[in-house]
């Protein structure tokens, strides 16, 4: 008796070239089932790339890649059977309505018609489009792509795959859009690409690294924030004259950045620090409105990944590179981090 497939889906040492260029280099990732899995990476990266090779739209020049449990063959539909796919701008016959679209796309599944009725229902009541009985050629950007992962979901994929679902929607749709796919990984698996990190915060169980056809890190965000010890402290203090006398004295045993008409400076260190910044601040009478310890963030690792092309692939505590990436980079980019993470 055959065990059951842990992972969805299985991408190994995978490469691929178009020409002289070289895309993927040595791939290798897994998705576990009924999680979510954020794909990023610059643009360029290969995210497309990856998932038209999933998808048996491109042949690998090496590796292999399955999809619960069955190789997927270039040209070939076996696998294309277990998955859902939403590209970056999908597109429709623009004279159906919603329940249209979704009747003549179950049809051209083999769905029966009692089976099309009872799932095109239930698609539009999970994207929000039940009732909406206006042509597609009127809809929004929004509701475009909330009709295309109700499209994705119709036949009941095993994996569906999103490719930038949220890129060039306004905060609104991005929220729409994320908590659909939330839902959605009730009762399927979700792999999907973006260069929007907050999306990937917000509802991604493991996150993977895209950068120069290799994958660089992944990990969950536990496994992020579990990187902070040496992420530093964020002062703020009531004037620039306040900042820059606290920088004087502390630069003389530590480190830290500020720019010059700031309130604000980054300090390099953890709690001993602290308790040592505490004290310069009380002998030299300087007031404060903020002392904050900074997280790192997936924008951090993912702007340490760019600027240093590979880190650890397992999230450790004494990352101390991570720390060191966040205390060289200005005060203007650490406080919005601040703002973000303010407690």
């Amino acid at each position: 008796m055959m065990s059951e497939v842990k992972d969805i889906l299985e991408v190994s040492h995978v490469s691929k070239r178009f020409g002289s260029k070289s895309v993927l280099k040595d791939l290798t990732f897994q998705v576990e089932k009924h999680s979510i899995y954020g794909f990023i990476g610059q643009n360029g990266a290969g995210k497309t790339t990856t998932m038209k090779l999933i998808l048996g739209l491109f042949t690998a020049d090496a590796g292999q890649i399955r999809v619960n449990g069955e190789p997927v063959r270039f040209g070939k539909n076996r696998t294309n059977r277990m998955i859902g796919y939403l590209p970056d701008v999908p597109e429709f016959y623009g004279y159906m309505t919603p329940a249209e679209y979704l009747e003549f796309c179950g049809e051209l599944t083999g769905m029966s018609r009692k089976k099309r009725q009872e799932r095109i229902g239930q698609m539009l009541e999970l994207v929000g489009l039940a009732g909406e009985n206006r042509r597609i050629q009127g809809f929004s950007r929004g509701m475009k792509q909330r009709l295309g992962i109700a499209q994705a979901l119709l036949p009941e994929p095993e994996l569906l795959i999103c490719d930038e679902p949220t890129s060039a929607l306004d905060p609104v749709g991005r929220r729409e859009i994320l908590e659909i796919l939330k839902k959605a990984a009730s009762y399927t698996t979700v792999l999907f690409s973006t260069h929007i990190l907050p999306d990937v915060e917000r509802i991604c169980d493991k996150i993977g690294i895209l950068h120069g056809g290799r994958l660089a890190w992944e990990g969950t965000m536990e496994d992020v924030h579990r990187m902070n010890r040496s992420a530093g402290f964020l002062l703020e203090f009531e004037s620039p004259a306040d900042r820059k006398r606290f920088a004087d004295v502390w630069q003389k045993s530590g480190s830290g950045v500020c720019d010059d008409d700031s309130v604000h400076y980054l300090c390099d260190g953890n709690r001993a620090e602290m308790k040592q910044a505490m004290e310069i601040l009380l002998r030299e009478n300087l007031a404060v409105q903020k002392m904050e310890r900074q997280e790192l963030t997936l924008e951090n690792l993912f702007l340490e990944v760019l600027d240093e092309g590979d880190i650890p692939k397992k999230a450790t505590d004494d990352n101390a590179a991570a720390g060191r990436s966040v205390a060289g980079r200005s005060t203007s980019e650490c406080n919005a981090e601040g703002e973000v993470h303010r407690l």
